[in-house]
């Protein structure tokens, strides 16, 4: 199946024709498939790291189908300009992660897990499918290119407005539509928290970009300040909570929350360089945040073991796996040299542009007060005696070859202005 993944990513890479199709619904450009292309590599390295975890796994193709589902609905968000049309794709994405999140039948929380968000899914589709149908009762249309033009500022359509953003921002789990993201984090298996960390959210802020670049720019003075009180409640809501968590999937949970709001931070922009720097964050995170999980994916699967007082003297016994993980979350903590550092560089560059620099300074004193819940573990990694002797199990070729594949991208990409280069290239005509 990892090969079939490979296939897949590779396939993304080959130089199709670009165009439009059904009426210009749908639309196939270099940027959406450079978007693809990351989605795709997310999901390929999700699978490097779960072969363990599959090899024991039941009901095996059934999983790859959801995943891959869920994936095929992302694309059709991705390509989108009707926002039927992105419905569509959204549930798509969104129901077979659902199934998904409950195949770890040995746990009592997978369950919990899937059923939570089945329920998160469900109301945040209702406040977006409802504002979608307000908004096609006032302009007639659901096109991106008529809404830009018909949508007026009629207080139903601002309401509508809201709804829409209510929705995106469930879906990327932002403060205060965050509830349910620990508990799924916890209960899901490991590959399905690391799709919906990395994969969904990736997804859902490149839909954004169109959305309220374009489409919604006529909203800009209610979206901006919107994404402002957005990505303020998201860092110090998730750092507040994250310093309490003694799982490390919950930790993770709540540190992806916090890099949320350091997102919507450069999303509030609203300029090319803005948009660039979170499709760099997004690349970076990627790398970050699948290296933490593939760890924890190698923990839960050859010992069972989640929570961070079981990664006491880890060094001692695991060296490999102690390093890689102290490298993704200095790269999450946006330490030097990482990539990670880069990226929440340009973010908060971009964002300063617009003059919030009182936005900036929160921002920078979160991340300090971030490093200690990211330190903490590394401290108890390094410096902790071990509770108890684990014997060390080989760690398979697909999940080595993984750790150290994120690894380098965490390393490297920051040093390489090739990528954020061709994004923004990618990017222009973006406002």
């Amino acid at each position: 199946m990892n090969l079939v993944l490979f296939f897949n990513l590779i396939a993304g890479l080959l130089d199709f024709n670009y165009g439009n199709l059904f009426g210009d619904s749908f639309v196939a450009s270099p940027l959406i498939l450079a978007e693809k292309t990351i989605l795709n590599l997310s999901v390929w390295i999700i699978g490097l790291f779960s072969y363990d975890w599959c090899k024991k796994a039941n009901n095996l193709p059934e999983f790859y189908l959801l995943l891959l589902t869920s994936l095929l609905g992302m694309f059709l968000m991705l390509s989108s300009r009707n926002l039927l049309l992105f419905y569509l794709g959204l549930e798509m994405s969104s129901l077979p992660l659902a199934a998904a999140a409950g195949f770890d039948f040995g746990r009592r929380n997978s369950p919990e897990a899937a059923m939570k968000l089945v329920i998160s899914s469900a109301f945040s589709s209702a406040l977006l499918l409802m504002g979608i149908s307000w908004l096609y009762g006032l302009t007639g249309t659901l096109d991106y290119s008529g809404l830009m033009t018909h949508i007026g500022h009629s207080p139903l359509s601002i309401l509508a407005f809201l709804l829409i953003l209510s929705g995106f921002a469930f879906k990327i789990s932002a403060v205060p539509f965050h509830l349910w993201t620990a508990d799924v984090y916890q209960g899901a298996p490991t590959a399905v928290t690391a799709f919906l960390s990395v994969v969904s959210k990736s997804a859902i802020f490149m839909v954004m970009i169109p959305v309220f670049y374009q489409t919604f720019e006529e909203k800009i003075d209610i979206w901006h300040p919107a994404m402002i009180l957005l990505a303020l409640a998201s860092i110090l809501v998730a750092n507040f909570f994250a310093i309490r968590q003694d799982n490390l999937k919950r930790l993770l949970a709540f540190s992806s929350i916090a890099q949320v709001g350091f997102l919507l931070i450069g999303f509030s922009a609203h300029t090319q360089s803005g948009a660039t720097a979170v499709l760099y964050f997004l690349l970076i995170y990627l790398f970050s945040n699948l290296a933490a999980f593939g760890v924890v994916a190698v923990l839960s699967a050859h010992y069972n073991k989640e929570q961070i007082g079981d990664l006491s003297g880890l060094y001692k016994q695991h060296p490999f796996l102690s390093w890689i993980l102290t490298i993704a979350l200095f790269s999450l903590a946006g330490i030097p040299p990482t990539a990670g550092f880069f990226g929440k560089f340009f973010l908060l560059l971009s964002g300063s542009g617009t003059g919030n620099y009182w936005v900036i300074g929160i921002a920078a004193i979160n991340m300090v007060i971030s490093l200690y819940y990211y330190l903490r573990v590394v401290k108890t990694i390094f410096m902790d005696q071990p509770v108890h002797e684990v014997p060390k199990q080989p760690i398979s070729f697909p999940v080595k070859f993984a750790l150290l594949f994120c690894t380098a991208g965490i390393v490297l990409i920051g040093f390489l202005g090739f990528f954020y280069e061709h994004l923004f290239q990618l990017l222009n005509g973006i406002n």
